[in-house]
């Protein structure tokens, strides 16, 4: 037995099996590693999934087949947001439309239909929980993390969306983890390189950052992801991940939330490069957090081993009680069971392949109606600001794949930087030009080479991917709301008048 600081007493092996407990890692390869499956066996109760872990529906339903050889009530989780987020289809680029797309139809109904078909495609691959919905509102225009995203930037709209999709999803035996609380939406970091801070008052921030968090309590998600942001008004100290005030005070007490309370990934610099992730990961537990999530980046026995022996070791010293330890491992162990035994996938009689195209198209927005259809193959220029880490750049984008499938011969490159106007002319000749651009509001050097661009060939076609924040231009322009597949087809669709 272990003498606890507290005055209690605790078996090291309960201490490291409830450590290991609230840890939710990641895995590199495509099939379970030994470590992993031994580490099941020992009381991890939570496996994280990535782009890298899937090449298809029937390999992913094979590797969590075998996690649950190993441990029946495994908690299996994914980053799949749909739109540009996408783990089950990194390589295609989703079948759904993102948060953004959702949000500029603003029909709830067609929200939640859409999350209850990715949770059923999610379910019918053993996979059980989903870090998504993004709750955040976008209000910050120069967001680079968020940005589509995001339901929008009205609160109203964002907390109405988040309700149907969580409403959705959990419809169809996945559990909501909605994040990232208290709300991302208004920083211009990317926390998974430095820390974000927010100075909005709390008044402010209850009004806007909390009402879709509200929203999504009242739908009863069952987990929240919470955000490596500071924000002074709530924690002048500590970024929320690692904040009593945010995650007992605030998501706990006033908010009355009950359910799993998850970090976001630990490895993110805004934690790492602050207080590195083992006193990160103690903190946060002690802060409020149930669920430590990492291995987006680190991934393997060696970073599991290190968190669980530095929970344990911050138990011995009374730096962490250990009934907060215990607490936390109750709650992700409570969680496992309610989804192995009440959580269940809709009949498959209910399935909707097409729910997400007909949500891009919905969601397209058109400006230029004098307009003709192409009937010759165009030069797409893919105007390609550098990938946010969220998103990753392993999977395609744009709108050249679905035109080429409609116009065969069409050909494209991928142009940046200050030459980039010029460099497309070049490269177009005498074809007719599609520049596709994804966020240009955010990246002068896109704006100034569609300057560059439209005043030699004005009949130029633009389609924006991101956030449409600057004003159309071009003898046709698109926004999608998102960079999605279907996206992409939507827009394809309208400039070959398919």
């Amino acid at each position: 037995m272990t003498t606890l600081a507290s005055g209690t007493t605790a078996s090291r092996d309960e201490l490291a099996r409830d450590a290991l407990t609230v840890l939710q890692p990641g895995f590199t390869g495509t099939t379970a590693p030994d470590w992993l499956l031994r580490r099941l066996g020992e009381g991890l109760a939570s496996v994280g999934l990535f782009g890298r872990n899937i090449t298809s529906p029937d390999q992913l339903a094979a590797l969590t087949a075998r996690l649950r050889a190993e441990r029946e009530d495994v908690l299996v989780a994914i980053d799949e947001e749909g739109g540009d987020v996408t783990r089950l289809e990194v390589r295609t680029g989703s079948s759904f439309p993102g948060n953004h797309a959702l949000g500029a139809v603003d029909d709830v109904e067609l929200t939640r239909e859409v999350a209850r078909e990715l949770g059923s495609r999610l379910a019918a691959c053993g996979v059980n929980f989903n870090w998504a919905p993004s709750a955040d509102v976008n209000s910050d225009p120069e967001n680079p993390v968020i940005g589509v995203r995001s339901f929008g930037a009205d609160p109203d709209l964002v907390a109405r969306h988040t309700a149907a999709y969580v409403t959705g999803l959990q419809s169809a035996g996945v559990i909501a983890c909605t994040k990232h609380f208290p709300g991302h939406g208004d920083t211009a970091v990317d926390s998974h390189l430095a820390l974000p801070r927010i100075d909005a008052a709390a008044s402010l921030l209850a009004e806007r950052e909390l009402a879709p968090f509200r929203a999504a309590i009242a739908a009863g998600t069952r987990a929240v992801m919470s955000a490596h942001i500071l924000v002074p008004a709530l924690d002048p100290d500590r970024p929320a991940t690692l904040s009593r005030g945010v995650l007992t005070d605030l998501l706990r007490g006033e908010l009355g939330y009950d359910g799993l309370i998850v970090t976001d990934g630990m490895e993110m610099q805004a934690v790492a490069g602050t207080y590195g992730i083992e006193r990160g990961s103690v903190l946060a537990l002690a802060a409020g957090a149930d669920a430590i999530c990492v291995g987006g980046g680190l991934a393997d026995d060696e970073t599991v081993r290190r968190l669980r022996d530095a929970l344990v070791a911050a138990v011995r010293s009374g730096e962490l009680p250990e009934e907060r330890l215990a607490d936390a491992a109750e709650r992700v162990r409570r969680l496992a069971r309610w989804a192995a035994t009440t959580a269940r996938p809709g009949p498959a009689a209910t399935a909707d392949d097409e729910v997400g195209l007909r949500a891009a198209r919905r969601a397209l927005k058109r400006t230029g109606d004098s307009f003709t259809p192409l009937t010759e193959a165009p030069y797409v220029a893919a105007f390609t600001p550098a990938a946010n880490i969220a998103v990753g750049d392993e999977t395609p984008w744009g709108v050249a794949a679905e035109l080429l499938r409609l116009l065969p011969g069409t050909r494209t490159g991928s142009f940046a930087g200050p030459d980039a106007g010029h460099a497309v002319l070049e490269a177009a000749g005498r074809r007719r030009v599609v520049a596709v651009v994804r966020d240009e509001h955010r990246h002068p050097w896109m704006a100034s080479a569609l300057d560059t661009l439209l005043a030699a060939r004005p009949d130029t076609i633009v389609v924006e991917m991101g956030v449409p924040q600057a004003a159309p231009r071009g003898a046709l322009h698109l926004a999608t709301h998102g960079a999605a597949r279907v996206c992409g087809r939507a827009a394809a669709e309208v400039i070959a008048g398919a």
